[in-house]
Order: structure tokens, then C-alpha cells, then sequence
């Protein structure tokens, strides 16, 4: 009680007037509908409902059924547990699906005429990838097999009774932790599978390689096709995969694809004689597109098949007549979903896929297609999250759920409206967002924020966004940008990065601000940024590079290049993709690149904003911004977040606390601006 009294006066000063705004705590009942699957009738579909548990400030999903015209809405089953990865059996009779325990996860099968439910493993790690024979009769699966770690020395036995210090953590792994799992344990992703009536699972791959992605039967029930690096020297050739087939018989492996670059998500047509796959030729590049290709099922014959779409394609599913694909990819964006020809010619069919990505407006979503080629997926709007919506080749959508109605149609949110301008380094048209206050009114002055995406090969687009909604609330116009770098602006935009970031991604940005300053949108006297993680690079080197903002909030950014290519989780994969050679190789080119070469600069008061858990921005790199201003005595502060890896916001109180800061630092300098 007196957690929530502390935030009811934390944020008193977002909207004391008018109750009907969003407010933090609306967060907790925010839900979204996530990983549609329709049945092979087309006549239902299954998809995971999530929503957050107040007392355990964690996200919470169970599985949900509705008929295709939105009847008989209903959840699955009477278990509790996060449920997750559901998979419908070829005759649409049965469904499985995963659900976690204190240990792991479990994949459980739901009979549908009867409403019987049965537990079908007992594993040592969580399962994954799940899939269904073509006959119905086994389940494939992929699950980490644990290894034992290296023995460096032999330690003398403790006395016992003794307490003595735990054991040291020995690894000789290129990667060996990741950020929000922490360590990672020694082990392989293996294939497995599994009767449909339970038992005993059968490990069919071998060797010392992870083996997963999507896992696809061959239509005669023998052969699993999936993606791996079977390569000798896979630890350090990270960034390629191909495409493999294993023989459930024989536990025979043949390599299908043999190129440098990632090859994944395979996938067998329905008439059994092509396998797709998406992936490219690595050209050692900051961006590079995600194409699809086909092949005959031996391995010859590859082509590619999106040659014309210079977009990268997230997902690829065959349609029923094995003549073209329905795909995901973003557009200017916008997240889509066409049909593509075998031919190359792309036909759209909606453009609102998205809506899961709850903090801030990234592009997410999916899909699903049945065997009428019906299409359920995740629909995005400016003022809800995602819910589920149908939709078919011919086009036209129709929205099944409402799951937010009962909360923001009773609140008052910012309105969403897209800008575009022009860059002035090279005239390059240039994509942004501007939201807008509840109640805005034209001819008043408001203070104006800019929110910089991370990645930087992300991109934002018109969907809902919990934080930049809190906002507008509090009275900012919010503009969110996509510079040069960004995705769905195809691969010679997203490469102007390569051995240039930041560089005039930050004029993109600037040029955005006078955009609006000379639209009367933004008051030049009234500017503030923030941004977290590309976006926190982009907000240090903003303030090092002018002084027009009062405040800003620098969130898990990197200020060093050469320390932070060298301590964070994704250490190894830098050079020569982002800047050429490693640090000690090419120190100044990477010197030049930080943030933190232009700290000599900046006078803006800056919070500087951290996971304490983070491992891909640790937080070295945020204390190095915060002790350079502190020994400059510029005005700054450091917000630590405990148990906060990487995704600060993940936590639904973490979301709040980030943005509860940042609105509190930028109030503190916006004493002299209100009227």
C-alpha cells in the first residue's frame, strides 16, 4: 500500500485534473494477444493472452480459443502456469503447447472434442521449436543439453561442516553469458522427439552443436529439417548457419545450404518437393536484408525468390498450392504482411501487424495461415496494443478481440501523427512520429521531448507504447524519429551506419527537431531527450554535440566503444560488422565513434539511467558518462536499477520507474518554462 501511495505522488504531476488520462499504474492491466495459431480449417484460432500480475510485477500468459468470427471466446484450459507455444496436429484434433514450472517447462497435449489434458515429458531443460509429424503420431522438439564445464584444478576436500567460499565459475566458451539469462550453463541444443501418447524422447542429432530454429517434417514423416552451424570452427564463425536435414531412422545429417550467412527457418511446401528458407550472403556489414529462397528438397536448384523486395522478411509461410508465400516483413514502418509469388511479384495485404512490443513503439507481431488460406495475426493500433485480427489473401481485416477496451476506452491517450522531412546532409527523405498530449491545442506551447530508438537497426512505427503515452500525459509532445540506419527503409539506408554510427543519424535527427520547431510544434525553449541503448549513444552524443535541450536522460548507453566491444555479453560481434577490426586494431576509429570523446562538451543536466543487471550496455559504461560529468560538475544524477538487465521495462514497475525518472528530472528544469 504504501508502494502504490509513493507513485500515486510520484506522478501527481502528470495529470491532477483530469483522471481520465493514462497513468502508471494502467499498466499493470494492459494485455495483448501474441503467436496466433489458426487451425488447418480455418475455423478457430488459438493465440497467447498477456497480461502483468500486479503483486509479482512479472508478465503473466495463458492460451486462449476463439471461433473466426469471434464467437466462443474462451481460455484454453483450466491450468495455471505460463503457457505458451502452441501447436496445432495436422487434423486440427489436438493442440500442444508448453507450460512453464519452477524447473522449466513441460509440453502438455489438449484433446479438443473432450477437453482432456495430459502431460507428456518429464525434461531436463525447457523445450522449444515444438512440431508435429505429418501423420500426427511425434513431436519434435529442440532442448539445451547440459556439459560439464572445464576443471582448471583440483581443489583439497573441505573439512566438513566447514563454509567455505562457492566453488569458482570456469568457462572457456566465446559466448558464455547472455543479457536477461545471466550465465549460461554449459550445453547444446539438440533435436528430440516424442510419441504423441508420451514417454521417453529420442535425441536425434549428435555432436557438440546447437541445432534448432524452426523444426519442419518432410511429408513423408522421416525427415526433420532446421538450422544449425555444424561448421569446425561454428564458436567464432557465429554469424553463419545452414540448413540441415536429419533422417529420424537412420540419424543420418546432410548440409543442404553451404554459404557465408545465416540460412533459417526451413520449411517443406505442401507438395513435398521445395524447401524455403530465409537468410543472405554475409557481406561483413552494419545491415543487410533477409531474403527468401527456395530449393528443391535435396539441396539443388536454390533461387532467390525475393530478389525485387529490398525489405527484410521475418516470416515465410507456403501457401496450400506451393505457387508462393504469405510474408512479414516492415515498410516504411509500417509491419505488413503480401503474398509473394515464386515469380518475385509481392502482393499486399495489411499493414498493421505489431502491438506486443509494450514500452516503446517497436515493429513486432506475427502470423499464421491455414490451409484455405485464412491469416490470423496480431493487429497494431496507434491507441491499443496488439489484439487478434483475420484477414485472407483477397484482403479486408476484421478485428476478434477487444482486450483493452474495458481500460483505454476510458482513458484519454495521445495521438499519434507521422511526419516526414527532409535530411539536410543529402536530401534523404526521412520517417518520424509525433504524439501529441490528451486535449492538444495548436496554439499553446508545450514542452517538447525527443525519444531515440534503440538497436540502431530498429525502427519505431504508429503503435502503441505504454511509455511515450505516459508522456504525452504529463503534458510533452513526444517525437520519435527513424534515422538513417533504421530498418524498414531497405539495406542501403540501414548500411549508412557501417563505420559511421553515430554520424549523420544524428543530423536525421536534429533536422526532425527544426521540422517541428518551424511547424510551432516545438517550443525552442522548452526541448528535452532521452533514449536507451542506441538511443542512449544517440542522446550523449546529441548533448555533446549542442547545448538546445535543458535535460536530458541518458538510459544503458554505450559511451566507449573499446571497453564496451570488449565486456559486453555480445562482445565478439563488433569488428569489422560495426567498425573495421577489433579495438586494439583500429583504437581511434573507435574512439572517435564514442560518446564519450565529446563528454569535454557538455553542459546539459543529464540523468544517466542503468540496469545494474545489464549485460549488453553494462553498467561501466553508463558510470563513465555519470564520473565524467560529475568531475566536470555538470548537474547529473545515476538511477541504478536493481535485478534490471538489459530490458529495464520488462518489469512492468521497472517501466514505471524508468519513466517516473525521467518526467522527475525533466520537471526539475521545467520550473521556468510553465505558464
Amino acid at each position: 500500500m504504501k508502494h502504490l501511495l509513493l507513485l500515486a505522488v510520484l506522478f501527481f504531476y502528470v495529470d491532477s485534473h483530469a483522471q481520465s488520462n493514462f497513468e502508471p499504474l494502467d499498466v499493470f492491466q494492459l494485455e495483448y494477444a501474441g503467436n496466433p495459431q489458426i487451425s488447418p480449417d480455418g475455423n478457430q484460432v488459438i493465440y497467447r493472452r498477456t497480461g502483468f500480475d500486479i503483486m509479482e510485477d512479472k508478465s503473466k500468459g495463458d492460451l486462449w480459443i476463439i471461433n473466426k468470427d469471434g464467437s466462443g471466446h474462451r481460455k484454453l484450459t483450466n491450468k495455471e502456469g505460463n503457457q505458451n507455444n502452441a501447436t496445432w496436429s495436422p487434423d486440427g484434433k489436438k493442440i500442444i503447447f508448453t507450460t512453464g514450472t519452477d524447473q522449466g517447462s513441460e509440453i502438455y497435449l489438449y484433446w479438443l472434442a473432450s477437453g482432456s489434458l495430459a502431460r507428456l515429458t518429464q525434461l531436463e531443460s525447457s523445450p522449444s521449436n515444438l512440431s508435429w509429424s505429418p501423420d500426427g503420431k511425434h513431436i519434435a522438439f529442440a532442448m539445451k543439453v547440459s556439459s560439464k564445464p572445464p576443471v582448471i584444478a583440483k581443489m583439497p576436500e573441505k573439512p566438513k561442516g566447514a563454509k567455505w567460499a562457492k566453488s569458482p565459475r570456469i568457462t572457456d566458451r566465446l559466448k558464455h553469458e547472455a543479457d536477461g539469462a545471466g550465465y549460461l550453463k554449459p550445453g547444446f541444443r539438440h533435436i528430440f522427439t516424442i510419441s504423441e501418447e508420451g514417454g521417453t524422447p529420442r535425441k536425434i542429432t549428435t555432436g557438440d552443436f546447437n541445432h534448432g530454429g524452426n523444426l519442419n517434417w518432410g511429408t513423408n514423416g522421416s525427415i526433420i529439417y532446421f538450422s544449425a552451424n555444424r561448421n569446425e570452427d561454428w564458436e567464432y564463425d557465429f554469424r553463419n548457419s545452414e540448413i540441415y536435414s536429419v533422417n529420424t531412422n537412420t540419424l543420418n545429417i546432410e548440409q543442404l545450404t553451404n554459404s557465408p550467412g545465416p540460412d533459417s527457418n526451413p520449411q517443406v511446401s505442401p507438395d513435398g518437393t521445395k524447401i524455403s528458407f530465409l537468410g543472405f550472403v554475409d557481406k561483413v556489414q552494419a545491415y543487410q536484408v533477409r531474403a527468401l529462397h527456395v530449393m528443391d528438397v535435396d539441396g539443388s536448384n536454390k533461387i532467390k525468390v525475393s530478389e525485387n523486395l529490398d525489405r527484410s522478411i521475418s516470416n515465410a509461410v507456403w501457401d496450400s498450392n506451393s505457387r508462393g508465400f504469405y510474408i512479414q516483413y516492415n515498410d516504411l514502418g509500417l509491419t505488413k504482411i503480401a503474398h509473394l509469388n515464386l515469380n518475385g511479384s509481392v502482393k499486399p495485404i495489411c499493414e498493421d501487424v505489431g502491438g506486443t512490443s509494450l514500452g516503446r513503439p517497436y515493429a513486432s507481431g506475427s502470423f499464421s495461415v491455414s490451409d484455405k488460406g485464412d491469416i490470423a495475426y496480431t493487429q497494431s493500433k496507434p491507441d491499443r496494443p496488439a489484439d487478434l485480427a483475420m484477414t485472407s489473401k483477397r484482403g479486408g481485416s476484421k478485428t476478434l478481440t477487444l482486450l483493452n477496451e474495458d481500460l483505454l476506452a476510458h482513458r484519454s491517450l495521445g495521438k499519434v501523427e507521422e511526419i516526414w522531412y527532409k535530411s539536410s546532409v543529402d536530401g534523404l527523405d526521412i520517417q518520424g512520429y509525433l504524439v501529441y498530449p490528451p486535449g492538444y491545442d495548436a496554439s499553446k506551447k508545450y514542452p517538447f521531448l525527443i525519444e531515440n530508438h534503440g538497436g540502431p537497426i530498429l525502427n519505431y512505427g504508429p503503435h502503441f507504447a505504454a511509455e511515450i503515452q505516459l508522456y504525452a500525459a504529463a503534458g510533452y509532445v513526444v517525437f520519435y524519429p527513424n534515422p538513417r540506419g533504421s530498418t524498414s527503409y531497405g539495406e542501403a539506408f540501414g548500411n549508412l551506419l557501417y563505420n559511421n554510427y553515430p554520424g549523420e543519424d544524428y543530423n536525421d535527427v536534429m533536422d526532425g527537431l527544426d521540422v517541428a520547431i518551424a511547424k510551432g510544434i516545438a517550443d525552442p525553449e522548452q526541448l528535452y531527450v532521452t533514449g536507451g541503448s542506441a538511443g542512449g549513444i544517440m542522446t550523449a552524443w546529441i548533448i555533446g554535440k549542442n547545448d538546445r535541450f535543458k535535460a536530458a536522460v541518458v538510459a544503458k548507453p554505450v559511451m566507449n566503444w573499446i571497453s564496451k566491444t570488449l565486456v559486453a555479453d555480445n562482445y565478439y560481434g563488433y569488428a569489422n560488422s560495426r567498425y573495421p577490426g577489433q579495438p586494439w586494431e583500429n583504437f581511434e576509429g573507435y574512439w572517435n565513434f564514442s560518446p564519450l570523446s565529446l563528454v569535454g562538451n557538455v553542459e546539459t543536466p543529464t540523468m544517466v539511467m542503468v540496469g545494474m543487471n545489464d549485460l549488453r550496455t553494462p553498467p561501466s559504461e553508463a558510470k563513465q558518462l555519470y564520473h565524467a560529468l560529475k568531475l566536470r560538475k555538470i548537474e547529473t544524477v545515476l538511477v541504478e536499477i536493481p535485478e534490471a538487465s538489459h530490458g529495464i521495462a520488462a518489469r512492468p514497475s521497472n517501466l514505471i520507474t524508468k519513466v517516473a525518472h525521467t518526467l522527475a528530472w525533466f520537471e526539475k528544469f521545467r520550473a521556468g518554462d510553465k505558464k
